[in-house]
C-alpha cells in the first residue's frame, strides 16, 4: 500500500496535479509490483516563505536517511 506525499509551491492547476499523481501512481505500481488501486498520492501546496521550516528542515534534512533522491539545491 504505497502512499506518496508531494509538497510543492502553489500554482499548479488541478489538471496538472491529477496528471502528475496518475503518472507517479502508474510508475510506482509497475516498479514496486503492486496493484494500481493500492497506490495513493497526496499533493500539498506549501508557500515559498514556509518551505524552509515546513519542508527543508523537517522532511529533507530531518529525514535525510530516507531520501533516495536528494535535491540539487540548498536552502540557506
Amino acid at each position: 500500500m504505497p502512499h506518496v506525499e508531494i509538497e510543492c509551491f502553489p500554482g499548479r492547476t488541478e489538471e496538472q496535479k491529477k496528471k502528475c499523481a496518475e503518472k507517479i501512481a502508474n510508475d510506482i505500481a509497475e516498479t514496486l509490483g503492486c496493484e494500481l488501486k493500492s497506490v495513493s498520492i497526496a499533493i500539498k501546496e506549501v508557500d515559498k516563505e514556509d518551505w524552509k521550516s515546513k519542508v527543508w528542515d523537517k522532511k529533507i534534512v530531518g529525514d535525510s536517511k530516507f531520501l533516495y533522491k536528494e535535491p540539487g539545491y540548498t536552502c540557506e
